[in-house]
């Protein structure tokens, strides 16, 4: 019996095996291979559908991409502008001239004329080399630079080649200026400045040399600033009133004044004689340096007397226009 049941049994499971054998994916049984066939066209469907769908997503998310780079374009040009406008507010180009014809007509109305930026092609012009030449000599700095520098300078305008800012007031030769202190006072005072770049103390040293009844000031081309509206603003009115003489070179100037009778005294922390103790009553020329350099060594050379400033505390230096605010007060007291 138990052998019976048995082989019944491995009957049974052979049966059963056969029938799901039928099913296999890989049969050749021809129904089998109608549905595979169908199976493949759907998925081959399928695939196509997908492969649309990703064409069709990239193409969006592309567009997308340039919408949002045409926005961030348009924005930034936005801000460029915006960024433009403000520079162009901090920097005033009120005083600011550029272009070839209105350059050139500012030059021949003799206006006060501060500085000029110019390309080397410009040179090539007959009458910008003779105009150019005369203001050099009269101590207007002129500078060349290149085309993009410029462009930079004047934020992209369409200079031609050439720029100048005008000059607050009009400038004097240093011998017109010896001339006029003299005849003033018998030991009149000139201010001279060595190296300061900040309008804001210029202006101020302006202010109270006049206050002081300097006779004049004397600013040499390079490493100073000019007479801009910064200097003439916080200068409250005092340069219509003090004759100023921009030279070529500081030292030649002093050596001018030396062969004119003037003693040359500079200020500096490391002068060995007291301000408060300098009597001489000969016509002086003081000379202001930088406040983080000061004179420099060879103008120290060309001084008669280095003087300082006795301080107390523990501050070390002073401001320029504070120093020469306080110089004066004790030179005009001789």
């Amino acid at each position: 019996m138990k052998n019976s049941s048995s082989n019944n049994y491995s009957e049974r499971n052979s049966k059963k095996n056969k029938k799901n054998s039928n099913y296999n994916f890989y049969s050749k049984d021809s129904n089998s291979s109608k549905k595979n066939d169908k199976f493949l066209k759907y998925s081959d469907k399928s695939f196509t559908n997908i492969n649309e769908i990703d064409k069709n997503k990239r193409i969006s998310s592309a567009s997308q991409n340039r919408e949002s780079l045409t926005k961030s374009k348009d924005k930034f040009s936005y801000k460029s502008s915006g960024i433009y406008q403000e520079l162009t507010n901090k920097k005033n180009f009120n005083d600011w001239i550029w272009g070839k014809h209105s350059v050139f007509e500012t030059l021949i109305s003799e206006r006060a004329i501060n500085r000029i930026w110019c390309t080397t092609e410009i040179y090539s012009s007959e009458k910008f080399y003779i105009s150019l030449k005369n203001l050099k000599s009269k101590g207007v700095l002129i500078e060349e630079v290149s085309w993009n520098r410029l462009s930079q300078l004047t934020l992209g305008a369409s200079h031609q080649g050439i720029a100048l800012q005008l000059a607050c007031s009009k400038t004097i030769s240093l011998e017109k200026l010896i001339d006029f202190s003299k005849k003033g006072s018998a030991n009149p005072i000139i201010l001279a400045l060595d190296g300061i770049t900040d309008p804001h103390n210029v202006g101020a040293i302006i202010r109270s040399a006049e206050a002081f009844d300097c006779k004049g000031i004397i600013i040499p081309q390079r490493r100073s600033a000019g007479l801009t509206g910064t200097v003439a603003k916080v200068a409250a009115g005092a340069l219509e009133h003090l004759p100023v003489s921009r030279v070529v070179n500081l030292n030649r100037a002093i050596e001018e004044l030396k062969k004119n009778g003037f003693l040359v005294v500079g200020l500096s922390g490391d002068g060995q004689t007291s301000i408060s103790m300098f009597n001489d009553k000969s016509p002086l020329v003081v000379i202001v340096g930088s406040e983080d350099k000061g004179i420099s060594l060879l103008t120290q050379k060309k001084c008669d007397f280095l003087l300082r400033i006795p301080l107390k505390g523990k501050t070390s230096s002073l401001n320029a226009s504070v120093a020469a605010a306080i110089s004066l007060f004790h030179l005009t007291n001789r």
